[in-house]
């Protein structure tokens, strides 16, 4: 008996398999104690009971006991455990416990059965183990010894699998949503089989407001978005795997034929159970999502290039239309590849301090006088300088947006300082703001910080927002934060004006400082043009509600004195200067800055002409 108990100790300390060990321990008691029949079987939480080992016995007797509920009629073993303390029976025909199933036992000789109970610290049972016979007899004392010796070391072995069993689910589950968590997805994505395309498919989901959910109400309720969405996530596409791999990202294997069939509805169908109200405390929140998806295909040759596409496809929905689904094709990774390409170098360039600011000047059409600049992002890669437009795509990206936009304030606060330490009568310069910017929550903040840091007065700083930026998405949080940075002092420029889907009524909801009419209007100045009719209507409108105007991208004298003649005292375009770096913005605004008036008035006035072009 100390020989089984040590082989059974040993193979549960190398962390065989319960299975294994229970078979190798059904084998050591049916020799020691010959002539009898050895079985396990484990009982769950819920009471139902699971064929564990019995080597000794045809596969589809063991199997009847699966999914079956422990029960004072349910043969030996489930009564053992219903009743929790051992069962015998000596004639399984004619016993009431096995009537259901005695038609199974005779076939194979089975005349009776000793079953005992395996029970926990807590006195619940865990499993049952039984000896059968082949005559109609009671266990001997013996058999009752090696017996309980054997339910001790099952109770050691189930224990262990159950604390394995625990760290495992610990592991491989969420604890926030229950759902299975990133390793749990790695795991399983290292097991699926890319051999035949269209066999199975991946949703990447995205949760389009829960920093604003967090950032509004706090994350106590962010965390119920979480849980509700993944819920919702969950009960749509079951029995499908759902896992959350991120703070708000979850993705999803299918692999059911109901769900592959239609990979759009199955994305409809996700979408719409996310999107209902759902109470969290005392606030009630609607979770909104974005969906990426893509199908296993005949070049996909590892599941992490279907994760790839998935993801592609989801960064592509986000930016083209935030709460819809996008399903990737081929075209599309190309342009998301550039995109992280450009992403990684722009992000190398933050690091390495290869990111500065080029300055376009801002004219009075009359004098010719500097009144501003416009700081204008660059980056150095070697040699050569590179305007934004050659890394655009990365400024999609809301961590590259905003690291950006606070580099290029601390360049701008620095060169502004320089200049005022020369005694330029320098009056302002103008800084781009993305969306990022606005819903990130610390432009403010950063400006503020940085610029008292050198010193530097806000008045001396503008913030430019284009229309895609002053109303994309109907977003409610860059109109608020315009307000609360004009409450501030920090004066506000509205860029590309007549290029987007801006109206001048939400500038009486909503106003700015300064208007900066697009080059598509100054290309088409000309007497009689539509174009001028539409710039001089601007200007007028703009002069009563206090507005500044900038025309944007002059070239020719004779666009200069076409806007001056129409009311416009502000221009900015090749005409005068293209962006330069600071040493020649330096002397350019040496040459032509502007002494800043004590009391500069809202409200521009008709400037005297110097004559025709």
């Amino acid at each position: 008996m100390l020989k089984m108990q040590n082989i059974i100790l040993e193979m549960i300390a190398k962390g065989e398999p319960l299975a294994d060990t229970a078979a190798r321990l059904c084998i050591e008691a049916e020799q020691q104690a010959p002539g009898t029949i050895c079985s396990i079987i484990v009982v769950d939480a819920d009471g139902i009971m699971h064929p564990l080992a019995a080597p000794s016995l045809p596969a589809d007797f063991a199997a009847i006991v699966e999914g079956l509920a422990i029960g004072p009629d349910i043969g030996s073993c489930g009564s053992a455990a219903y009743l929790r303390r051992e069962v015998t029976v000596t004639d399984i025909p004619n016993d009431p416990r096995w009537a259901k199933f005695k038609h199974l036992a005779e076939p194979l000789g089975l005349r009776a059965c000793w079953s005992s109970p395996i029970l926990d610290a807590a006195g619940d049972p865990v499993g049952t183990f039984a000896f059968y016979y082949r005559e109609h007899r009671e266990p001997t004392q013996i058999e009752r010894e090696i017996v309980g010796n054997c339910t001790h070391l099952c109770l050691i072995a189930l224990d262990r699998e159950r604390r394995v069993a625990e760290h495992r689910r610990r592991a491989f589950t969420d604890e926030l949503t229950g759902l299975a968590n990133r390793a749990a997805f790695e795991a399983t994505l290292s097991t699926l089989d890319c051999a035949i395309p269209g066999n199975w498919a991946m949703l990447m989901i995205d949760l389009d407001n829960l920093k604003d959910v967090n950032d509004t109400f706090g994350h106590a309720v962010g965390d119920c978005l979480l849980r509700a969405a993944g819920d919702r996530i969950a009960a749509a596409v079951a029995p499908e795997p759902v896992f959350r791999i991120g703070g708000d990202e979850f993705a999803i294997i299918l692999e059911t034929k109901e769900t592959l069939r239609d990979l759009d509805r199955t994305a409809e169908q996700i979408l719409g159970a996310i999107g209902h109200p759902a109470t969290c405390g005392p606030q009630i929140v609607v979770p909104r999502a974005t969906i990426g998806g893509a199908v296993l295909s005949a070049g996909d040759c590892a599941p992490e290039r279907v994760r790839q596409h998935a993801d592609f496809a989801m960064y592509h929905a986000k930016e083209t239309g935030r709460g819809g689904f996008v399903r990737y094709w081929p075209g599309l990774g190309t342009a998301m590849t550039r995109r992280l390409g450009d992403i990684r170098e722009v992000d190398a360039a933050l690091r390495e301090g290869r990111i500065d600011a080029f300055y376009q000047p801002v004219f009075r059409l009359d004098t010719r006088e500097i009144v501003g600049m416009e700081a204008l992002c660059r980056m150095r890669i070697g040699d050569r300088i590179v305007s934004a437009a050659a890394f655009h795509e990365a400024t999609k990206d809301a961590y590259v947006a905003t690291a950006l936009t606070a580099r290029m304030i601390e360049i701008v606060a620095g060169d502004v300082r320089a200049w005022l330490d020369l005694g330029i009568p320098f009056q302002h310069v103008s800084i781009n703001i993305s969306s990022a910017d606005m819903r990130h929550g610390a432009l403010e903040k950063i400006l503020v910080d940085t610029f008292d840091r050198h010193g530097v007065p806000l008045a001396h700083a503008i913030l430019e927002v284009t229309e895609a930026v002053y109303m994309g998405d109907g977003d409610h949080r860059v109109q608020t934060a315009i307000k609360d940075l004009r409450a501030r002092g920090i004066r506000v420029a509205l860029d590309d004006f007549g290029t987007g889907y801006a109206s001048l009524t939400h500038l009486l909801t909503v106003p700015v400082d300064i208007l900066k009419i697009d080059k598509s209007f100054i290309d088409r100045l000309a007497p009689g043009d539509v174009g001028t009719a539409i710039v001089e209507g601007l200007i007028g409108i703009a002069g009563k509600l206090g507005i500044r105007v900038v025309a944007e991208g002059v070239e020719t004298e004779r666009q200069a004195y076409q806007l001056a003649a129409i009311g416009c005292e502000l221009g900015q375009g090749y005409l005068f200067s293209r962006a330069v770096d600071r040493d020649a913005s330096t002397r350019l605004l040496l040459d032509h800055a502007q002494p800043m008036p004590t009391d500069p008035p809202l409200t521009p006035t008709r400037p005297a002409l110097r004559g025709a072009a």
